[in-house]
């Protein structure tokens, strides 16, 4: 075993989390009390950290604090309240039924997320109730979205594979179902549900027979993607499943475990990690895994310190051999070897494409996910008339963007002049390079923003698309991503170009990951603004346009020029920062 800070944390107390988990009768807490107080908009910690697993987040307007103390009022609060969907796709009822709430309850906008689901904000506690039943009526729900269990499960929205897709979202759907929290708090709370007895003489195996009384040490995530497309990240995730597919029929999957991207500013002990691959199993075996693995992050997980509590922590702080010795025992049966895949991309297609089927399909690209209606762009109100007469479905991608899926050839004439009318796709505004783009929510609604990011990023963008046309290079992908604080929402540390916010208008430049999602990015200037980003960048880009190989991609030529090193693990990604040597 690795004696380390992490692995002797373990030996500590439970941290308050794990008390107020231990004390709410499966996550019921006191609020429903709560929620019925009229004298606050807020409502207290305790209650906020169960909330979590209820889907919603308490958060206030940033932008309003300081006024809002100088005459002695309580901060804006406002809840954000974030939707489960396996794999992304809802219909087109269910499109509108979020839609209406966007607009009814929530701040004019719908928010489409990394991990393809959606997230509303700016709620007011006094709709919440309303707002989380009629998501729950619309046959989507809130449990789990967020807190620490099995968060939404991605899955490849790829329709052009309708056949595979079809196969791979089944069993999206399974573990998404299969692994939620089975307390009957959700339903009393929020749906009105039959109290049950909310005795602690239950049996913990009995109410949450996978999670038991405390659920998990921090959150946990799951994506299933099919090669080529590593459009969700797999290796970012806690468990990634890689579909194997042979002679065209789905054969099972090989299984990666450990990703993550978040990191604590200072701490070394903490650094983005890339799952590693450590088997294969057949279809049906994928919800055993799962749940297996999930019982030995729920029985060793780190329940002291919470910034040590994510899976590569523990897999790391034990061993890998130790972890799969341990999955082999829980399962009673034993992985395969691995078998081979390729990665080629992790974007989007963007445009109509035609399915196997006849059907047709329409990648919209929406920047950082933000649905929203402006003078110029009425996006919100074009993607609503086309659910009013769509018989497909919509799919939420892993990069924020929007598939309009399954469009019937007697439908496409009406959606296609529907998205022209609305210009819904304008590739003469969206560069590649803004395309290839991704950014977390951040200021002014997120609490642990250190700086801006959804709000910045495309100013960035406007000024970094001059340096690239410049440089002749208004047509390469390039993948840069942005986030406000080192949580990495939005998997910053697989950006090509990545930013990570370190204060206002400061950020940490990283360089160097693959264009297909298998390799960290690396730092290379810390703390600057915009100024020194725009003048760091621009020479590197332009060697790049002179010097590059045939086919080669950002990432790939700013390893091979030396800019950075090559990252290949977690604990690399940090060394400068840290000052630890690579090994």
């Amino acid at each position: 075993m690795k004696e380390n800070k992490r692995l002797l944390a373990h030996n500590g107390p439970p941290s308050d989390v794990e008390r107020i988990k231990q004390e709410s009768k499966f996550l019921k807490g006191t609020l429903a009390h709560t929620l019925a107080d009229p004298i606050s908009a807020g409502i207290p910690d305790d209650d906020n950290r169960l909330m979590k697993f209820h889907g919603s987040y308490l958060q206030d307007d940033r932008d309003l604090r300081i006024e809002r103390q100088k005459q002695k009022l309580e901060p804006a609060y406002q809840f954000m309240v974030r939707v489960r969907a396996p794999g992304g796709v809802t219909t087109s009822e269910q499109w509108l039924v979020m839609d209406r709430l966007a607009r009814q309850y929530a701040n004019d906008s719908l928010r489409l997320t990394t991990r393809q689901s959606f997230q509303l904000h700016g709620i007011l506690k006094w709709n919440m109730k309303t707002t989380i039943q009629e998501v729950n009526e619309s046959l989507l729900n809130t449990l789990g979205a967020c807190g620490d269990v099995n968060r939404n499960v991605m899955c490849n929205p790829n329709p052009y594979q309708s056949h595979i897709h079809s196969e791979v979202y089944h069993w999206s759907q399974q573990l998404s179902e299969q692994l939620s929290p089975q307390t009957s708090a959700y339903h009393e709370i929020w749906l009105d549900g039959e109290k049950v007895i909310d005795s602690q003489e239950e049996s913990e195996e009995t109410v949450e027979p996978l999670y038991h009384a405390i659920y998990l040490p921090r959150k946990f995530k799951i994506g299933i993607a099919v090669p080529p497309s590593n459009d969700v990240d797999v290796f970012s995730q806690d468990i990634g499943f890689i579909a194997i597919v042979e002679n065209d029929e789905l054969v099972g999957f090989n299984v990666a475990v450990g990703g993550g991207m978040g990191m604590t500013y200072g701490d070394p002990d903490t650094y983005p990690q890339l799952a590693r691959v450590i088997g294969f199993c057949s279809v049906e075996k994928i919800v055993d895994v799962a749940k297996k693995i999930i019982t030995i992050q729920r029985d060793f997980g780190n329940r002291s310190v919470r910034k040590y509590a994510r899976f590569k922590y523990t897999i790391d702080d034990r061993g890998l051999d130790w972890f799969i010795q341990e999955l082999h025992d829980r399962l009673g049966w034993q992985l395969e070897n691995a078998r081979p895949y390729q990665f080629t991309h992790n974007g989007d297609r963007y445009g109509w494409t035609q399915g196997y089927d006849g059907n047709w399909h329409c990648t919209i690209f929406i920047q950082n996910g933000r649905i929203r209606d402006v003078a110029e762009y009425q996006l919100m109100t074009g993607l609503r008339e086309i659910a009013k007469v769509h018989k497909g479905d919509f799919r939420l991608t892993p990069n924020q963007n929007l598939i309009i899926a399954n469009v019937a050839k007697d439908q496409k004439e009406t959606i296609k002049q529907l998205i022209e009318k609305y210009k819904l796709v304008d590739e003469e505004n969206h560069s590649a390079l803004r395309r290839n783009s991704m950014a977390c929510v951040a200021l002014p609604t997120c609490g642990l923003a250190m700086a801006e990011s959804e709000r910045y990023l495309p100013t960035l963008i406007d000024k970094l698309e001059v340096i690239v046309d410049a440089a002749g290079l208004q047509n390469e992908e390039i993948v840069i991503r942005m986030s406000g604080c080192p949580n990495g929402c939005s998997r910053a540390a697989l950006g090509e170009i990545g930013f990570i916010g370190k204060g206002p208008g400061k950020y940490n430049l990283y360089l160097g990951a693959s264009f297909s999602g298998e390799r960290l990015n690396k730092l290379y200037r810390e703390n600057i603004g915009e100024e020194e980003i725009l003048a760091t960048l621009e020479p590197i880009i332009h060697h790049y346009a002179k010097e590059r190989g045939e086919d080669e991609r950002f990432g790939d030529f700013v390893i091979r020029q030396q800019y950075v090193k090559e990252v290949k693990s977690g604990q690399e990604f940090h060394d400068k920062e840290a000052k630890i040597e690579k090994k």
